[in-house]
């Protein structure tokens, strides 16, 4: 007797009599179909690739960390320097319509680094890859988000930079600005690496009860809320820090000029033609008052306990040692510092070790293997399993609220 047989995923029925060729003949029809169908769908998804822009070898680690969890191999490419210092990038496989994550470190050869980026995402553009992701743990010349005097944004003209050599979306950590991603026409995912240090907190320093968090000026006031908060702990905030005020007046900025009334003869004209030339005498503006250092103190009760100081960088340590000095001096027995990218420049390990601090906990966002040998105290955070997770989510084209769960504008 016929019976109807239904194609999978179809809208038509094949109606034909039941018989053992019949039954391998359908059987085979439908098995091509699926076959069909499935390569029909990796066609369009496609797959995608994990590259590592630096040519530094030390700042591979973060990506290799990543590869690892994601279970795949990391991307076959080469980059680096000629002899007269240009950067050259060679990819030696095929990267045409799939995802291409670039992860880029930054060391402290910053401008190379960039360079690096821009040509792999550049050379991915032009080797038809579909959609160009930037893995930037810490963004460059993000202090420089901000016009001052005769300066520049320089965190902009990168934006527009990265933007134009291909990239469609950026993977970031903790910018010191939140408004930068303002600066992108592109998508910018800003994660956090406070999770993490919440966790180290909570699991490695002993009697953490018993600690007070503590923001190192009035400016990081936010930041060591959202953590007092979250380990329902006290805030402290130390206020009086030197203030550096702008002083126009040296820098021959006098829009209008001087005044000086004076008879000028105008080149090829007679002498007796003269021209009295006034300039504009201007106008007379309120003056700005110059700001005066205060004297510091601790908005907070110190005393007896741990004091933990958080921030977003550390580069130049200066500022943590004189405030670790002064909780000493308020009589906190121990001094943790917290950030997520230690970038710890020029002298900064030998500073540490003779200071106050007991201990420096930074992320990994940052290569400063060669400053832990010289200073002890410095401690490492992974942070490769939210960045492996964000690119997994933005591949398979799951949504990222999850990885920003429980996080406030504020924070």
């Amino acid at each position: 007797a016929p019976g109807p047989v239904l194609g999978a995923g179809a809208d038509w029925v094949l109606v034909l009599p039941v018989t053992g060729l019949a039954c391998s003949w359908i059987r085979e029809r439908l098995e091509g179909l699926k076959s069909w169908t499935l390569c029909k769908m990796n066609v369009a998804k496609g797959g995608y690739r994990v590259f590592s822009a630096n040519s530094n070898a030390a700042c591979t680690e973060l990506a290799k960390r990543i590869t690892e969890r994601l279970g795949v191999e990391l991307g076959k490419a080469v980059v680096y320097q000629e002899p007269n210092r240009e950067t050259r990038v060679e990819i030696k496989e095929s990267v045409r319509g799939q995802d291409i994550f670039i992860i880029q470190t930054i060391s402290r050869d910053v401008n190379t680094a960039v360079m690096e980026l821009l040509i792999m995402a550049y050379a991915c553009k032009t080797s038809c890859a579909r959609n160009i992701i930037g893995v930037i743990p810490y963004f460059p010349y993000s202090k420089q988000c901000k016009m001052r005097k005769r300066g520049s944004i320089v965190c902009k003209l990168l934006a527009c930079m990265l933007a134009k050599a291909g990239l469609t979306h950026i993977i970031t950590m903790d910018l010191h600005q939140k408004e930068i991603q303002g600066f992108f026409n592109i998508p910018v995912d800003n994660l956090r690496a406070s999770p993490f240090l919440l966790q180290y907190i909570q699991d490695e320093i002993q009697d953490y009860r018993n600690a007070i968090i503590v923001a190192k000026s009035p400016a990081a006031a936010k930041r060591a809320q959202s953590y007092a908060e979250r380990l329902r702990l006290g805030l402290a905030v130390i206020h009086g820090e030197a203030q550096y005020a702008e002083y126009d007046m040296v820098d021959g900025r006098h829009s209008p000029p001087a005044v000086k009334n004076t008879m000028i003869h105008s080149g090829l004209e007679l002498p007796s033609v003269h021209r009295l030339r006034i300039p504009f005498p201007g106008i007379e503006l309120p003056m700005m008052m110059p700001k005066e250092k205060p004297p510091i103190t601790v908005v907070g009760d110190v005393g007896g306990r741990i004091a933990i100081i958080v921030d977003d960088i550390i580069d130049d340590v200066d500022g943590f040692v004189a405030a670790a000095e002064i909780l000493k001096e308020r009589g906190a027995y121990k001094i943790y510092v917290m950030a997520t990218h230690g970038l710890l420049s020029a002298d900064a390990p030998c500073l540490i070790e003779e200071s106050a601090i007991n201990e420096v906990v930074v992320t990994n966002t940052i290569p400063h293997e060669v400053q832990k040998l010289q200073c002890p105290k410095i401690k490492t955070v992974d942070v490769s399993m939210i960045l492996s997770e964000a690119i997994r989510r933005i591949h398979n084209g799951e949504s990222m609220s999850y990885l920003f769960r429980n996080i406030t504008v504020d924070d």
